[in-house]
């Protein structure tokens, strides 16, 4: 949503192996934007998160800053530059100061002390410390560090039950609710980015048959062939390319981390023709609209365990099977 968010989309094709521009001066860049004092950055230098008396938008601010701030340490590392890369991967877990007694994100000011009396559901195109959005849906903007947030709730379990009433809570019916606040299942907002990553994160807490009956839900029922067949603001064509990447099977939970993890498909076939001039097929047999859960998978003939594949195993060529049931099956390795 805000943030500077040229950065992932950057190390992202420098970690793919895509070239044609200058490296060194698109990481001097990346790392202007991130040193610059200007829409919060100047606090979050100086308090490791950004303060809700000193910044609208702080919290919302702090965490999307945190992410990108990952995508540069990571690159920063990969270029030997140690100092920058310490630096930034420490910022990243910004995202930890701002986590109201480790359940969920919130407004704090710059002495220390959270915004009380404190509603998740608040939203507000004036004064509020999120964007587009309130905590219930920011809380799991965490992508660069799912183990992380694990650990700071309390475990899988605390994740998969804050989901679950992400999910299942009344929506909120609040006067000024900004008008992109939409796609709405309980409190979980698909019309808007900060969102979109989140029904995966079932697969993370050893749950993934949530992951794919929620998103299930999602590509049915927020998803429509007509004018009006998409549920939010089509910023940037994300809401339409979530649902390319979903139908197929998966999602790049992390954009920058070169994993795609496993969803539920739509659609029984789909052939990648890699530039490269090899081939992926993304196969789902016994895929009906009952059969909506993951009982196998199997990868260039051989049963697979993880919940993901890579960027390289995609562009090595071959075939992806996703074998479909209507019970809840595979549990699968993320690590």
């Amino acid at each position: 949503m805000i943030g500077y968010h040229a950065v992932p989309v950057i190390v992202d094709a420098y970690f793919k192996g895509i070239r044609g521009f200058d490296v060194d001066k698109a990481y001097e860049a990346m790392k202007a934007s991130a040193m610059q004092d200007e829409f919060g950055i100047k606090f979050l230098k100086e308090y490791n998160f950004i303060p809700t008396d000193l910044e609208n938008k702080s919290v919302s601010k702090t965490l999307e800053y945190a992410f990108d701030d990952w995508c540069i340490g990571q690159m920063a590392k990969d270029l030997g530059k140690t100092e920058d890369s310490e630096y930034f991967i420490k910022r990243s877990q910004a995202y930890r100061n701002v986590r109201f007694e480790n359940t969920i994100h919130a407004g704090k000011d710059s002495s220390g002390k959270f915004v009380e009396p404190f509603d998740p559901t608040y939203a507000s195109y004036v004064k509020c410390d999120f964007v587009e959005g309130n905590s219930w849906q920011y809380s799991m903007f965490v992508p660069h560090d799912i183990p992380g947030l694990i650990e700071i709730m309390g475990g899988n379990q605390v994740l998969a039950d804050k989901l679950d009433a992400l999910f299942s809570v009344e929506t909120s019916s609040l006067e000024d609710k900004p008008l992109d606040v939409t796609g709405l299942i309980g409190e979980y907002a698909h019309g808007n980015e900060p969102s979109h990553h989140v029904a995966y994160l079932y697969n993370f807490v050893n749950q993934p048959w949530k992951s794919q009956k929620r998103l299930h839900e999602i590509m049915t029922t927020l998803y429509f062939n007509q004018p009006d067949g998409l549920c939010g603001n089509e910023d940037m064509g994300q809401i339409s390319a979530w649902y390319v990447f979903s139908a197929i099977g998966f999602y790049p939970v992390n954009p920058a981390d070169g994993k795609y993890v496993f969803g539920t498909p739509q659609i029984s076939e789909a052939t990648f023709n890699l530039p490269n001039g090899k081939t992926f097929i993304v196969k789902a047999t016994n895929l009906n609209d009952n059969n909506i859960y993951i009982a196998k998978v199997i990868l260039n003939g051989k049963e697979y365990p993880k919940g993901y594949i890579t960027h390289q195993d995609l562009m090595a060529g071959g075939t992806l099977e996703f074998q479909m049931s209507d019970k809840p099956g595979v549990v699968f390795l993320m690590e």
